[in-house]
């Protein structure tokens, strides 16, 4: 019997179009990142929460603008809008960084992402890029009708367009704080496990498990322990640096006093190590 081999052509092509490099795999993580965290391409149900939330902050920031063009009044200001909204911004990380990087440790595309040019560190800036771009239009977008609500009711003209402005992109780069640090902590979370429920619960519990520290500690007697008490929560560490940075109070009153270069360290250190470690735990997941 002849062991002679055919050699059938059934018309396979090798492809000899562009090759676009890891430049364009990242914008394309990014791009499917960003709408995954609001359901474009999905069910219904998976559009149902992240649209809520931001209908529910959009509606408060139509409100304000419309109480202030009737009233004159400034009910929140910019700063102010991005503390009250916390509680909302943390439920919406809750449930969107599992979908952007607990979904593909369970479906196992991993392996399949990292056996092209795309390293851990591309894979990595994608996915904070697009969970910052997300959690940042949720509260930029209302702040950006706050302010147009205060500059057509203005009544010093265009000096109190400029004004506003110069109140807004302040607002936009504190709203930008909170995004990266809710993306770095929430996707490192995240990323330690496949189940979408068990990572979301690990979000949620590292968020609301630290505030009641801080309680604790700012109800001390030491003057010291309450105003550093804030570091022990990311929630109220981000409002302490916006209550340094404005030389005010925040609306969740940290009181960080002499201690406002402390909170913008940590904050600074938090967000690194974050994402420190997230890049080491794909670089373990690649080299598997």
């Amino acid at each position: 019997m002849s062991e002679t081999g055919v050699i059938h052509d059934i018309g396979y092509q090798r492809y000899s179009g562009p090759r676009l490099g890891r430049v364009a795999m990242q914008r394309a993580l990014f791009v499917h990142g960003l709408r995954a965290a609001f359901g474009s391409g999905r069910s219904a149900k998976a559009k149902i929460f992240p649209w809520l939330v931001a209908a529910i902050m959009l509606l408060v920031a139509v409100i304000v603008a419309a109480a202030r063009s009737i009233t004159g009044q400034v009910f929140f200001t910019y700063f102010q809008y991005a503390d009250q909204m916390s509680l909302l911004i943390i439920f919406f990380a809750a449930i969107v960084a599992p979908q952007l990087v607990s979904r593909d440790l369970r479906a196992g595309v991993l392996p399949l992402y990292f056996s092209r040019p795309l390293r851990a560190a591309d894979y990595v800036i994608a996915k904070v890029a697009a969970m910052t771009a997300a959690t940042w239009l949720l509260l930029g977008v209302p702040q950006f009708i706050m302010f147009l609500g205060a500059a057509f009711t203005t009544k010093t003209g265009v000096r109190g367009v400029f004004n506003e402005l110069g109140d807004l992109l302040p607002g936009w780069a504190y709203s930008l704080l909170w995004a990266v640090t809710f993306a770095a902590v929430s996707l490192l979370v995240a990323s330690l496990t496949g189940k979408q429920a068990f990572a979301a619960g690990g979000v949620v519990a590292v968020f609301m498990m630290t505030i009641p520290i801080v309680g604790v500690l700012a109800s001390l007697p030491n003057t010291t322990a309450n105003s550093l008490s804030g570091l022990a929560s990311p929630t109220f560490l981000i409002a302490g640096v916006g209550e340094w940075l404005t030389r005010g109070e925040s609306e969740l009153d940290v009181g960080v006093g002499r201690f406002g270069p402390i909170y913008g360290i940590e904050a600074a250190c938090l967000v690194t190590a974050c994402l420190l470690l997230l890049l080491a735990r794909y670089r373990k997941v690649s080299s598997l």
